[in-house]
């Protein structure tokens, strides 16, 4: 049989309760022999079954007392029945009455949580998650109804109010008629009115709640009710099992105060003490009342305690019935804490017990309290021999123990009849009086030598159950004292030094070594570089410091013990850490209050000795101890990160004997959704843990998924109630040990309930709360820098802020509203938009509205006046304090009643100050429910953001707000997805009436009639952008940017139209330029035709041979041509070199020049030189102007000088007529003047002048660039101009037909023939056409590199050419970003056509072949049916057949030759033979036919893709990545820089290229000289170095993309003999980049690129 520890046995030593009590137990095991075991109410789950002791002799064991025992069962004729032990009957009969007692008392139990709603909650109990989560406001002062009075009663009381006892409750309304008013005067008792059903007693809803409730809410409701100076059980019968319990476990979180004054030398000496209440000494008073009083024993014990305040209920309290059930034999408790001043009661801490219900009847408590206490008082109603209390009296007088019997009925003296033995009449005395003559007496006797009491020691008491006796509090509690055991006897000052090393010396020095990275000065990198190693370096000192035996025994309880069992260590692990440390915390404290008192001393006497030095210095020495002093769960918590974060950095795996560190944040997310505190911020380093909060976070997202959060951060000066306010409010535990205020910033999740969470779009508010602004401990160091980065941090997490003001002291005032000031202004300045109330506590008189108003006004002229100190310090405009954030002094401004109702330690919480907390509460949820919250995703992600701007000097400038950018990046991913669904659809109306236009249907192209054809995808569109917009989860942050981005998609749309215009009226153009040589062209075909036919006829029968028949119309072929042509003049191809040279020549430059330029060729690599200072006329000058450059700025104008040329020269010969009019020298001529003439401005300006070999150069450079799209133009326009060129490549088909014919085949097959051999040329150009259009639709939507934004296509680009390994791509990429990346798309496309996806490409295309086989075939059914349904000629049918296919194909023929047609089914068949031919040739179509065609699919994503930003930064040429050509007003960015050596930067005065990143450069010292310029801009300020700067925007980040350092190690060589300079001196190549593989640096690039 398993047994409990619950019950004690006794000693030999030991003492007996009462015998009456022992018999009485010895018969109740007779009677139930059969049972071996009673049950006890469960601590926790019903299946936790307690079982009661047994001795060896299977008979229950008695309690302890030093009272001999006395019987107390009486007879029938009053005596006392000494003998009861051989009376079976009588004990039978007294068992019987008992076991009725018993059953009598459960029903009453039962029937009473029945009324009070909780028969469930007696099984399945309250547990504080039940109060850890937002639900339905309490109402103040409302009537409840019986069944709500439980949680009515626990709701108020978790909320400091003290007045949940006194709830008042409606009473259920019944009819009136005329007996009622018989009722009212009728003098005797209404039996059915005295039976009516009284309201439930208030001690009862008490002590309900608590048998309902499991050890750790009994133990939140037991702090809550001492919080409110009420006394709390000791005592306390099972309800079920009538076993004693002493509920030891819910005390444990309950710590006093208080100040004993001792009288020495004639001088009161006063000293502070503060310990958990369970390790305090202190005498106990115990009263108990035997038999029934008239007046109330608990009440005359409040005027002992505190006349102010109902300690103790009693009668005449506000609610009290005559029926009670559940507090009969409870023993409460309470203490008395002395002030410290001359009007305390008594000088020591004293604990008051009072044992209610009659004493006799509660033999056990009686017993088990007199044994305990220090001083027993008894209040009788006489005092007479015989009587039934004799006995007891006479034990208790005979006992060593001081007695005071007060006689309620009696008139006696106090009178002290023996040594510590007194007695005192009540009667006829005044309260006050008998009070104060009862403190005198219990002063008297506790000036002796007396017993204490301590709380502990009621585990050692027999016959009672103790809760924390349950296996899973054991448990818990062991596992708790082996931790502890390592501590004990060691210097508290010492254990973390000795077990938790990670945190200490080593974290602090790793915080400041990090931060010193964003204060760098000399060789940057390499200074970064050696702190980086630095850095490391600590990290694998942390990483071996791990292993200590503490933090491997904590992790281990950790993991292995289920969530009670995890609780209960928690819990007894800090009271266990407390109760080691709080003698060491209070010997510092008592030693920091004795030497301050001597340096005030020494003040006061302007004593400016080296002593006042000394002692300032022993001061600051106990101070350092006094911080270092605390130690708690939130250190180990630290360890715990700390060991995480060196590990994970250094990617170390678990070494045997070893903790798994990779679970640590699951351990932490697991106490943190249980509403454990997390820390956020480590006070004692002032850093953030990142790495730790970044894996705890996505631990908690894991099991909980991506959460909507409501953040409400807290801020205000410290000791100013924020904890105690939230604790209040949220019911969230203390973040930190004992003995110490907040430090550093802590996270709580809060639940929103589910009976209010369809008013709210979060799942939980997450509270950070922070230590106090103006922190003592801080005093010196850099304080006021600290309190700023802490409350802009906090600021910037929060959905909310609170702002907590504790008293009225206007300078305290001010410094806090300044520093918040501040924080809000950082955050208008980087688009953060929090809300803020201002809680203004611990006002004097918050009643009068007037006061209110004069207050609200003042604290208005505060803000705005620290809003323009805050705006002029922040460098920006701010009038009012409302410019700054939405604010409204009439609502966000909340005045708080004091905490405490009168002195402390012994005042209870303010009534109001409850009241004021339910306000608040309701204003915030109130303000909350507008808002979405973040997710837990974005809160991980801002946390990132804040901190890292604020390891920055300036934080405005340094923020990067990554949420916002992951944002944008997604909305230009939907931007890109919206235009291409308009270009494609443009593509396709472009194709239609192109084809027309070929056709001749068409001569002109409205405008509105492209807008209307485009109208139906455009508001497809704009209603794809609405339902984004307004839909998606971001869709507040996404507001910013709608205006811009629908009015980009209109002028994107607008300009698509217009374009397609453009083009095709330049198509008409040409269509009408050519009209004379295509009337011509259709004159040709008939004439050729009409020939063809005719000699076809000569030979018919005649030559039968093929090579006979090529023969004969070879050679009748050349006349044929010869008599067409007669007249026309051939167009003469393009003599492009003897064009160059004559215009060159033209312009002044020498032939022998030109001769040189072009035949070393060197021009054309003129625009990807690194060096151009062989153009350089005077070199002393050129080194003279570059030496005043750190960089290669002249080096970069002149690269801009051509590319711009370039540029220029391109658009200006592409917007020649070429393909209409023909090639002319004269173009070439007009552009070579106009670079001349660029050259001459860029000389004009530069203090050196360029050579004529640059203009010569830069003039053929431009005329190699436009060869090919002149000689491509020229191809197009003699094609469609001469007719020598157009006539022969019409022989093949007229070769055909003069087969046909000689074969004798008819007129329908002959034209059958033809209308195919037509068809053939226009459905290649067709399906390859639109077979282009459809590779680029699939390559743009599920091509990695293509369906992205632009940043995607920046990664891929890099990706490709690190996989290449050539030097000149890098460079073409580093100088031409767009022409890298127009290759890059090209040379993808190809891949993808040719080779890696060509089934698919093939696939589309027969699709094409398909959709084109139809539509022929369904023209040829419908003309045909047409022609026959009307009796319609050839021409007709050629006409009808020509307009169905019209925006399909290019296709016209004439019918002058086939007039003699009329069987339209037979010509339908002869087409459709030669269209299957056509079709089945078509079906292996060459992929590289695409390429002679209209419609590419490279080009098609080069328009779509390219047209972007092509901005280059003004330091290191990184292209801004913002997919939105012209993103003005936003700054250009790109989300990583790379080193200035890879655009030519040098130092001055050297050939030492820059290695340092531009990213790094803006938070250092350094300088640089901007284009032109001698004076040198802080890189900190370099947007007031110009217009190129300006519009960049540079974040500080200390993070470096190992792409750019892998490459500067891999092309070292290849750069310097570019660039003509070295790596070397302040340009050295730090040694760690040399480790960086390419492999790194394609991992890096998809890091970044997330």
């Amino acid at each position: 049989m398993e047994e409990s520890a619950a019950v004690k046995d006794t000693s030999q030593t030991s003492q007996t309760v009462s015998t009456a009590t022992k018999e009485r137990e010895e018969l109740e095991e007779e009677e139930s022999a059969a049972k071996t075991n009673v049950k006890c109410d469960p601590v926790d789950k019903p299946a936790d079954v307690e079982r009661c002791e047994k001795n060896d002799n299977n008979t229950p064991v008695a309690g302890e007392s030093e009272i001999k025992s006395v019987p107390s069962a009486t007879k029938e004729n009053g005596t006392s029945d000494m003998n009861l032990c051989g009376n079976k009957d009588k004990k039978s009969e007294k068992i019987s009455e008992e076991t009725n007692m018993k059953k009598q008392y459960q029903a009453q139990t039962e029937t009473l949580l029945g009324r009070l709603h909780l028969q469930d909650k007696h099984q399945w109990k309250f547990s504080p998650a039940d109060f850890l989560q937002i639900g339905p406001p309490v109402k103040q002062d409302h009537v409840t109804c019986e069944k709500d009075l439980a949680h009515t009663f626990l709701h108020r009381l978790m909320m400091l109010d003290y007045r949940a006892r006194y709830i008042p409750v409606r009473q259920d309304s019944s009819e009136t008629d005329d007996s009622d008013l018989d009722a009212f005067f009728s003098t005797t008792v209404d039996p059915d009115q005295s039976s009516k059903q009284s309201h439930v007693h208030p001690m009862d809803v008490q002590m309900a709640v608590f048998h309902c409730s499991d050890s750790f809410f009994k133990q939140n409701m037991i702090t809550k009710l001492s919080q409110c100076q009420y006394a709390v059980p000791l005592l306390v019968p099972d309800p079920v099992t009538m076993d004693i319990e002493c509920p030891l476990w819910t005390f444990r979180q309950i710590t006093k105060t208080w100040k004993i004054t001792q009288t020495k030398d004639k001088s009161d000496i006063v000293t502070m003490k503060s310990m958990p209440i369970c390790n305090a000494e202190t005498p106990m008073v115990s009263f108990f009342r035997l038999g029934s009083l008239s007046q109330s024993k608990s009440q005359l014990m409040n005027t002992l305690m505190n006349d102010r305040h109902n300690t103790f209920f009693h009668r005449n309290c506000r609610g009290s019935t005559k029926s009670r059930y559940l507090m009969d034999g409870v023993a409460e408790i309470a203490w008395y804490c002395p002030a410290g001043k001359p009007n305390d009661a008594f000088t020591d801490c004293i604990a008051f017990c009072n044992l209610h219900g009659d004493a006799l009847l509660n033999e056990k408590q009686r017993d088990i309290l007199t044994e305990k206490s220090s001083v027993n008082v008894v209040l009788v109603p006489t005092l007479e021999k015989g009587d039934k209390s004799t006995a007891v009296i006479s034990a208790l007088f005979k006992s060593q123990k001081p007695l005071i019997c007060l006689i309620v009925d009696g008139k006696l003296d106090n009178v002290e009849t023996k040594k510590g033995k007194y007695r005192m009449g009540l009667k006829d005395r005044s309260q006050s009086d008998v009070s104060e003559e009862l403190k005198g007496i219990i002063r008297n006797i506790l000036s002796e030598p007396h017993a204490s009491f301590q709380l502990e020691t009621m585990a050692e008491v027999s016959g009672i159950r103790v809760d924390e006796d349950d296996h899973l509090c054991q448990k818990g509690k062991s596992a708790a004292e082996g931790i502890v055991k390592l501590l004990q006897g060691m210097d508290g000052l010492k254990i973390k030094d000795t077990f938790l090393q990670c945190q200490g010396q080593l974290w602090s020095k790793w915080c400041r070594t990090n931060k010193e990275l964003y204060r760098l000065t000399g060789h940057i990198e390499e200074e970064k570089s050696e702190k980086e190693q630095k850095l490391r370096k600590i990290r694998e000192d942390q990483c071996k410091a791990s292993c200590s035996e503490l933090m491997k025994l904590f992790i281990e309880s950790l993991s292995s013990l289920k969530s009670t069992d995890r609780e209960y260590f928690l819990k007894w692990t800090q009271i266990l850490i407390d109760a080691l440390c709080t003698d060491d915390l209070s010997s510092i404290l008592q030693s920091y209050d004795e030497k301050w008192s001597e340096v005030l001393a020494l003040k006061k006497k302007h004593d400016k000795s080296d002593q006042l030095k000394m002692k300032r210095n022993e001061l600051e020495e106990i101070s350092t101890k006094l911080q270092s002093a605390p130690f708690g769960l939130e250190h180990m918590f630290r360890e715990m990160g700390q060991i995480y974060e060196a590990h994970k950095s250094l990617k170390k795996q678990p070494t045997s004997g070893q903790t798994d560190w990779s679970k640590y944040p699951e351990l932490a997310a697991e106490l943190m959704i249980s509403g454990h505190p997390m820390e956020l911020m480590d006070g004692d380093a002032g850093h953030m843990p990142l790495t730790w909060i970044s894996g705890l976070l996505d631990e908690v997202i894991k099991k909980l998924g991506n959460k909507r959060v409501f953040v409400l951060s807290v801020l205000g000066v410290q000791s100013s109630g924020k904890s105690t306010m939230l604790n209040a409010m949220f019911g969230l535990q203390t973040a930190v040990s004992a003995g110490r205020c907040t430090k550093g910033a802590f996270m709580q999740l809060v639940r929103v309930s589910e009976e209010i969470k369809k008013d709210f779009q979060f799942d939980y508010v997450l509270v950070v709360d922070t230590e106090g602004l103006r922190a003592l401990e801080l005093a010196g160091n850099t304080t006021l820098h600290h309190d700023n980065e802490l409350a802009t941090f906090v600021v910037g997490l929060g959905n909310m802020t609170l702002i907590n003001i504790f008293g009225e002291n206007p300078a305290d005032m001010q410094d806090v509203l300044q520093i918040v000031v501040q924080a809000f202004m950082r955050m208008k300045q980087v688009k953060l938009s929090p809300s803020c109330v201002f809680v203004h506590q611990n006002v004097t008189d918050i009643a009068a509205a007037e006061m209110n108003m004069d207050e609200k006004r003042r604290l208005q002229e505060k803000l705005d006046q620290m809003a323009q100190l805050a705006a002029k310090e922040e460098g920006c405009d701010a009038e009012c304090f409302s410019d700054v954030i939405a604010f409204d002094v009439q609502k966000d401004v909340k005045y708080f009643a004091q905490l405490w109702e009168g002195s402390p330690p012994m005042a209870p919480p303010n009534p109001g100050y409850s009241e004021s907390i339910q306000e608040l509460k309701t204003f915030i949820l109130s303000k909350a429910s507008q808002s979405e919250g973040i997710t837990l995703e974005q809160f991980k992600s801002k946390i990132h953001d804040l901190w890292n701007a604020l390891l920055n000097e300036n934080f405005v400038f340094s923020f990067k707000n990554t949420l916002e950018i992951a944002v944008y990046r997604k909305l230009e991913v939907q931007y890109g997805h919206w235009t291409w669904t308009l270009r494609s659809n443009m593509l396709t109306i472009e194709n239609q009436l192109y084809n027309r236009i070929e056709n001749g249907n068409l001569d002109k192209i409205e405008l509105s009639y492209l807008f209307g054809e485009m109208s139906n995808t455009y508001k497809e569109i704009q209603k794809a952008m609405t339902t984004y917009f307004n839909d998606d989860r971001d869709k507040e942050m996404l507001a910013q940017w709608r205006d811009r981005f629908e009015y980009k998609i209109k002028e994107f749309h607008d300009e698509q139209v217009r374009g397609v215009q453009r083009k095709l009226d330049e198509v008409i153009q040409q269509k009408k330029a050519c009209k004379k040589l295509d009337d011509k062209k259709t004159e040709f075909e008939d004439k050729l035709l009409q020939k063809s036919k005719e000699l076809a006829h000569q030979l018919k029968d005649k030559v039968n041979d093929e090579e006979e028949l090529r023969k004969q119309f070879n050679s009748v072929w050349r006349g044929w041509v010869t008599e067409l042509t007669a007249g026309t003049k051939p167009i003469k191809d393009i003599n492009y070199e003897a064009d160059q040279s004559e215009i060159l020549h033209e312009l002044g430059f020498e032939w022998a020049l030109i001769d040189e330029s072009r035949s070393s060729g060197n021009y054309k690599k003129i625009s990807g030189v690194g060096d151009y200072s062989h153009y350089v006329a005077s070199r002393k000058l050129w080194d003279k102007v570059t030496s005043f450059l750190k960089g290669s700025d002249e080096q970069q104008q002149i690269r801009s000088l051509i590319d711009d040329v370039e540029q220029q020269s391109l658009d200006a010969i592409k917007s020649k007529p070429v393909a209409t009019k023909g090639y002319s020298p004269a173009y070439l001529a007009e552009v070579a003047n106009k670079v001349k003439e660029k050259v001459t401005e860029f000389k004009s300006k530069r203090k050196y002048t360029l050579k004529k070999e640059f203009t010569v150069d830069l003039v053929l450079y431009v005329f190699h660039r436009a060869q090919s799209w002149l000689t491509e133009s020229h191809k197009k326009f003699k094609m469609n101009n001469d007719a020598l060129v157009y006539l022969e490549s019409k022989k093949e088909p007229y070769y055909n037909i003069f087969k046909s014919v000689c074969k004798g085949s008819s007129s329908a097959v002959v034209l059958g023939e033809l209308i195919c051999e037509k068809l053939k040329s226009s459905t290649v150009e067709a399906v390859c056409n639109k077979t282009a259009s459809g590779i680029a639709d699939e390559m743009r939507c599920n091509f990695p590199a293509f369906s992205g934004n632009r940043l995607d296509l920046e990664k891929h680009v890099l990706k490709s050419l690190a996989e290449k390994e050539k030097f000149d791509g890098f460079i073409t990429y580093i100088q031409h970003p767009r022409k890298q990346v127009e290759t890059f798309i090209k040379e993808e496309v190809e891949k993808y056509i040719f080779s890696e996806q060509r089934d698919k490409v093939q696939s589309i295309l027969k699709k094409n072949v398909e959709d084109i086989k139809t539509s022929v075939s369904q023209a040829l059914f419908e003309a045909t049916v047409k022609i026959e349904t009307e009796k319609g000629d050839i021409d007709k049918w050629v006409k009808e057949f020509s307009s169905l296919l019209h925006s399909k194909l290019i296709f016209t023929i004439s019918a002058q030759n086939f007039r003699d047609i009329n069987e339209f089914d037979f010509l339908k068949e002869e087409i459709e033979k030669g269209l299957e031919c056509i079709m089945e040739e078509m079906s292996s179509l060459s992929l590289d036919k695409m390429k002679e065609f209209r419609m590419k699919p490279d080009q098609i994503l080069i328009d779509q893709l390219c047209d972007c930003c092509w901005v280059k930064c003004p330091f290191c040429a990184a292209v801004c990545t913002n997919t939105l050509a012209d993103h003005s007003p936003g700054d250009h960015s790109v989300p990583f820089h790379r080193f200035a050596a890879v655009n030519g930067f040098h130092y001055r005065d050297t050939v030492e290229l820059n290695v340092d990143f531009c990213t790094t450069d803006v938070a250092s010292d350094h300088s640089f000289y901007p284009s032109g310029s001698d004076k040198s801009i802080p890189y900190k300020e370099y947007r007031t170095a110009g217009p190129e700067y300006a519009d960049w925007r540079i974040t500080p980040d200390e993070s470096k993309v190992k792409f750019w350092t892998w490459f500067v190690c891999r092309f070292k060589k290849d750069l310097e003999k570019h660039y003509k300079l070295k790596f070397e001196g302040l340009g050295e190549i730090p040694c760690e980049w040399k480790t960086h593989t390419k492999e790194d640096a394609i991992k890096s690039l998809d890091e970044m690129f997330k």
